[in-house]
């Protein structure tokens, strides 16, 4: 009997996920309605809240796992031979985070967990971005004198930092991938390597 109510209670949340994912491509993130949701799969409102918190536990699903793909896609590719390739190895990620700006908030609202039992999609794929990217900090044409980690985590913060001000109405005239490229040569250059 519990595996018969466990394959029904994956079905509905498959479900609810997939109508989710042909809303938002037809409105966008922002856009997407639960009673939209709930009206596609075939369920009543309250089993979306049976499954979902909110539309928030719902984005942190999506969210965190578009953010997976891209960045199975950045796994296979190897390690950056230069700040421009840094850069354009991040690009797929930057633009899919900044794609909305309710997408961009979500992803900060979810970002870091107050308690490991809120620990969701969304914010696993900060820990999984310096794993991915501590090996490329290994390249010998960067500096060198902190550990890879130390050094991921800032391209992550900067990254961030260049995707708030892509949002920002005294900052936005600069093209992501220009404003990230001063800030990783900065910060990943020998001195007097730039």
């Amino acid at each position: 009997m519990t595996t018969a109510v466990q394959a029904r209670t994956l079905k509905t949340r498959a479900r609810l996920t997939e109508a989710a994912r042909d809303v938002i491509s037809e409105t966008g993130y922002a856009a997407m309605r639960v009673e939209e949701v709930v009206r596609r799969a075939g369920v009543a409102k309250g089993t979306f809240f049976a499954h979902f918190r909110d539309k928030d536990a719902l984005m942190d699903q999506l969210i965190g796992e578009r953010i997976n793909a891209i960045m199975d896609d950045m796994e296979q590719l190897p390690p950056p031979s230069s700040i421009p390739a840094l850069v354009n190895a991040l690009t797929p990620l930057m633009r899919f985070m900044t794609c909305e700006r309710y997408v961009f908030e979500i992803i900060l609202r979810h970002s870091g967990a107050a308690e490991k039992k809120e620990v969701g999609p969304i914010a696993m794929t900060f820990g999984r971005f310096i794993e991915i990217l501590s090996p490329w900090m290994k390249t010998s044409h960067l500096r060198q004198d902190g550990s890879p980690g130390m050094l991921a985590e800032g391209v992550q913060a900067f990254m961030i930092n260049a995707m708030a001000l892509s949002f920002c109405a005294l900052h936005n005239d600069t093209p992501l991938e220009g404003r990230l490229q001063p800030y990783l040569e900065l910060w990943l250059l020998p001195q007097g390597k730039n």
